[in-house]
């Protein structure tokens, strides 16, 4: 993050869904080339898309409301959902002689943060497509109030990733957040206070990227970079083998593990649980409970400074300490009415930097909420290998303080985009007025099974 935003600044402000035709049409045009060139996406595959057809002919009958619930292992997700909706959906809709009034398109949920790191003009692009933005780690109320309205009254469907964020993982889901849930008894409760006939309906959507060729030479080669960064001998000139890259990937983690355990005891005096491989028969399941030791020990870094309690899941602590990190940056005495002295505004710059720092340890966390000890021991196929290296490859590149948005590139991938069978919100609706937060656990529960039920395991 550059020196600008280790400054205070004014508070965060909401940024509305202001949708733009031409920028739409502009987007469609420059999609195709952007995948080709800037992505490693050569092809997406498609499976289900009849019913995500119907659901829209539906939607434009106002027959029903709906939102896709799609999985998000990879930054590229976004560019192969708008493929999706512009690109396959009519032509399945064409086959289908099913009538679509164009242009398909979505409004979608995203994180106010993204424009903080990938830049303001992300922002409004976002809000031209008809994104609505909202912070994860708090009440926000113009977010919410926006995403309630265009879910409702919107003229697309929604999207949006209950995972939150991206978890680097083809074939595991971090656990979900209740927030997509909520918000679809929300829709059926303006619908009915409407007294609107359309029914609510969540439709999952598994994403997955596969290597058209294994690139067991890149993952070599990645692996010596690491390993010459991190202190170990390079073991580039040996065979490339799965077995081979399998240890060298292990003897690695362990390196890492020794590594920033130490950092954690020496420099914040943190005791974290020593494990004896000797006394855990699966040295895979010794390295799994190390790596959540110190995930747990990293958090509690941040939520000391911050004054906040490690209540609730990992995902759940992150959003707290990224939202209080955000508190103390973006602040509402920064408002341009209120000035502040030379010296208040120093202080205030002094807060921000440590926040920034602070929130550092968090990052650490998230890149590595759905790492086991036993991914790729289970299945050693080249798309875990390149997952589990690259996670390394995020960590070392945070540690050096530089950005991980820019990974390296392996090879070109295919994409498989599933639509499940849709979820009915509005048959739920009694039990959540019975009891509204085991009906909303209860359906995050339901769609949680739902997308692993998508990822395709060979």
């Amino acid at each position: 993050m550059n020196q600008k935003h280790r400054q205070a600044q004014p508070p965060l402000e909401f940024i509305p869904p202001m949708l733009n035709p031409w920028v739409l049409k502009g987007c469609k045009i420059i999609l195709p080339f952007w995948l080709q060139t800037r992505t490693e996406v050569a092809d997406i595959h498609s499976q289900g898309v009849e019913t995500l057809v119907e659901c829209y002919q539906q939607f434009q009958e106002k027959k029903t409301r709906f939102l896709m619930a799609f999985r998000h292992p990879n930054i590229n997700d976004p560019y192969c959902l708008a493929y999706l909706w512009w690109r396959i959906i009519p032509q399945v809709a064409k086959q289908k002689k099913i009538p679509l009034k164009k242009p398909i398109h979505a409004h979608f949920m995203y994180d106010r943060g993204i424009p903080i790191w990938a830049g303001e003009k992300v922002g409004w692009l976002y809000s031209s497509l008809g994104g609505t933005s909202i912070q994860r780690g708090k009440m926000d109320l113009m977010g919410l109030r926006s995403a309630r309205h265009l879910f409702t009254d919107g003229e697309f469907p929604m999207a949006a990733s209950p995972e939150g964020a991206t978890n680097g993982h083809n074939e595991i889901i971090s656990p979900l957040e209740p927030g997509i849930p909520q918000l679809s008894f929300w829709c059926v409760e303006d619908l009915r206070k409407a007294k609107r006939s359309e029914s609510v309906l969540i439709v999952p959507i598994g994403i997955q990227y596969h290597y058209l060729t294994p690139p067991w030479e890149k993952i070599s080669y990645l692996l010596t970079q690491l390993e010459t960064e991190s202190g170990l001998i390079s073991h580039q000139e040996e065979s490339v083998n799965e077995k081979m890259l399998y240890q060298r990937l292990y003897t690695l983690a362990e390196h890492f593990l020794k590594i920033i355990e130490e950092f954690y005891r020496d420099f914040y005096h943190k005791k974290i649980p020593q494990i004896e491989p000797q006394n855990i028969d699966n040295p895979n399941l010794a390295l799994g409970i190390r790596l959540q030791n110190l995930l747990n020990t990293a958090l509690s870094v941040s939520e000391e400074y911050f004054n906040l309690e490690p209540t609730g899941n990992v995902i759940d602590r992150c959003r707290r300490i990224e939202q209080a990190g955000w508190d103390y940056i973006y602040r509402q005495e920064l408002k341009p009415t209120h000035p502040l002295s030379i010296v208040e505004r120093g202080l205030a710059n002094r807060v921000a930097e440590e926040a920034e720092l602070m929130m550092w340890h968090m990052r650490i966390v998230e890149s590595f909420v759905a790492v086991t000890g036993y991914y790729v021991k289970e299945k050693l196929t080249a798309e875990r290998f390149a997952e589990t290296s690259l996670l390394l490859w995020d960590l070392v590149a945070r540690i050096k303080g530089e950005s991980s948005f820019f990974r390296p590139q392996l090879g070109k991938q295919t994409v498989q985009i599933t639509i499940g069978e849709p979820i009915s919100v509005s048959d739920r609706s009694l039990d959540y007025q019975k009891n509204r937060r085991q009906a909303v656990a209860n359906l995050t529960q339901d769609l949680q099974t739902a997308l692993d039920s998508l990822i395709i395991r060979d």
